[in-house]
């Protein structure tokens, strides 16, 4: 990807993919599944042409010296906690292998060891989770002292509900959630719930964190919702009730998607030019993935889901120092008209790279010099106004929906892929990377269509082909599952630039805001369509791969960007026709200003 910056005025003209209007580089290159908020107003209602006055004002920075070195890493390590807190449910909500509890009071140890019913799930023989033999029954048969089998057929005993609670296995965890407030059996739509609970609060404070930033700054919420998402994490050991434990987890995902967000947008504001792409396209994933790989590691030598969320919560407090070091962003500062304190931020900058400061950094007229051009402004309502554009908002809506059920799906699903959920988790973690570094080659050199296809593709037949494997060979479904965790990742990154490339400028925001918005509803459904495996083992899999397929024929109808100027308004939208499946566009010669880095 060409590196754009803006310190000279020298002009050349090469071979080059028109950016969108309104979109920084690292934005339309993002390749993140949690960057919600990119689109949103958090980070657009800073105008384009402001960030090139700020990249050509602090060019005499450079833009890897130690103050970016610092920033940079200090940033990407925040993001930690929000791969480990985001997944943790995965064994924080696991249920464990479970029984009725049998009371020995009055009951031979004949009849204590088969008071629990065998039933037949998946073709094998088990225990009964949720039903036992009616105990007084059992108790005037061990008191008559017949013994079962031989003088009792025990499928003419009547049968009841575990009326004295459940014993639950430790082989795997010592508690969850799960065991702690007894949700199996009747209360077992609980369990799924609790995880929508979660992703409710991150759709939540994906409304709220943009506006959030906008009124106080980027710094203050940023380390506003590490707190609380720390402070929220910590308190839930200490709920008494399933009810109060939903509520602290509610509040968790406010703060787990809010500090993500400002961090992202503190980093692509202090930083320019190839620094800020490698941050926003690598740094926050990958910081991401770290902690995402942290979490097996942690639920593998602490057993308990309290002791679990202590180690992933308290973590977040040990960020508080970095107030003292990491700055506030610059251009919200300027945005704010606090000229003189995004100035002192940056001479201490200059002092850190060991660079001469300019004596005047921000020339004022910059800032206003696009004031009063006419600006053609948009609203959500004019996306339904062409038959056209509304058909490609609900396509591209179908489209994340998918993706985002299938990656949300797969990760929750790590605990039943194998006997150990610790591994299972982990190379689910590790798949992202590869994913990420794909999806960076596929923007660079594949048409969006091909390679979006190319992704629903393999995660559909990944996912099919997971019921024809032997049960004599569980690596080879574990290793078909971890392929399509890893088209689900790279599709999701990839959506990002395909759906900023289809909308003109005045509806890019808003267009990409509502498709993501309706993907985090699929985020809230996933865990539930895990669940389907009650009625048929491979049925999860099955939805999941049949949901990828459709899309493919949906993008059949979606039009091909890459490499094709990106449409201004309404009418050019219009003019862009769907082109045959898999088509390769022409490219176009852009003039750009050449980076002296």
């Amino acid at each position: 990807m060409q590196v754009l910056a803006y310190p000279k005025k020298k002009k050349t003209t090469i071979k080059l993919k028109k950016r969108p209007e309104g979109l920084s580089e690292c934005q339309h290159y993002l390749p993140s599944k949690q960057t919600t908020l990119c689109f949103y107003p958090v980070y657009c209602r800073i105008a384009h042409t402001a960030m090139q006055h700020y990249d050509s004002s602090v060019a005499f920075l450079g833009t890897w010296g130690r103050f970016q070195l610092i920033v940079f890493f200090l940033l990407c390590s925040t993001i930690l906690p929000n791969g480990s807190g985001s997944f943790s449910l995965v064994f924080v909500t696991d249920t464990p292998q479970h029984r009725c509890r049998i009371p020995k009071a009055n009951l031979s140890q004949e009849w204590w060891e088969v008071a629990v019913p065998l039933e037949v799930v998946d073709g094998e023989l088990q225990a009964s989770r949720c039903r036992r033999y009616r105990l007084d029954v059992l108790r005037n048969l061990s008191a008559g002292g017949l013994l079962p089998g031989r003088d009792v057929n025990l499928s003419s005993l009547e049968q009841e509900d575990c009326v004295d609670g459940w014993v639950y296995g430790t082989e795997i965890y010592q508690s969850t959630v799960v065991s702690q407030f007894d949700l199996v059996c009747t209360q077992r739509w609980k369990q799924p719930l609790t995880a929508t609970i979660f992703f409710l609060g991150v759709l939540v404070g994906s409304f709220f964190s943009g506006v959030l930033a906008d009124r106080f700054g980027r710094k203050p919420v940023l380390f506003a919702t590490i707190i609380i998402q720390a402070v929220f994490s910590v308190a839930q050991i200490a709920a008494p009730s399933w009810e109060v434990f939903s509520v602290l987890l509610f509040c968790s995902g406010l703060g787990n998607i809010s500090n993500y967000v400002s961090c992202y947008v503190l980093g692509t504001e202090i930083l320019t030019g190839n620094t800020r792409v490698v941050y926003s396209s690598t740094g926050v994933c990958l910081g991401y993935t770290l902690g995402y790989m942290t979490l097996p590691l942690f639920a593998y030598f602490l057993r308990s889901w309290k002791t679990l969320l202590l180690a992933v919560g308290l973590p977040g407090l040990f960020y508080i120092p970095l107030w003292w070091i990491l700055p506030e962003s610059p251009m919200w500062l300027l945005s704010q008209g606090r000229v003189t304190e995004a100035e002192a931020i940056v001479r201490k900058a200059a002092k850190m790279n060991r660079v001469v400061a300019p004596e005047k950094i921000f020339a004022d007229s910059k800032w206003h010099a696009d004031e009063g051009r006419p600006v053609e402004r948009y609203t959500v309502l004019d996306l339904m106004k062409k038959r056209s554009i509304a058909l490609m908002t609900v396509l591209l809506c179908w489209v994340w929906f998918t993706l985002s059920v299938c990656y949300y799906g797969l990760s929750l699903n790590t605990s039943q892929l194998h006997s150990n959920p610790y591994i299972s988790c982990f190379l689910s973690a590790v798949v992202e990377v590869p994913a990420y570094l794909s999806c960076s080659l596929a923007i660079r050199f594949l048409p969006r269509r091909l390679a979006l296809v190319a992704v629903f593709l393999t995660v559909g037949l990944a996912l099919f082909f997971i019921q024809l494997v032997p049960q004599s060979i569980l690596g080879l479904a574990v290793a078909l599952e971890m392929l399509g965790k890893f088209g689900a990742t790279a599709g999701t990154s990839l959506l990002f630039a395909f759906t900023a490339e289809l909308y003109p400028t005045g509806l890019r925001n808003t267009g990409s805001g509502i498709c993501v918005m309706v993907s985090r509803t699929g985020s809230c459904i996933a865990p539930f369509l895990i669940q389907l495996n009650i009625y048929f083992k491979y049925l999860p899999y099955i939805t999941l791969g049949t949901l990828a397929m459709l899309s493919i024929v949906t993008m059949l109808f979606l039009p091909e960007s890459f490499r094709r100027p990106l449409p201004e308004t309404l009418e050019q939208m219009q003019k862009r026709q769907s082109l045959t499946c898999l088509s390769r566009g022409k490219t176009f010669k852009s003039t750009v200003i050449e980076s002296p880095l």
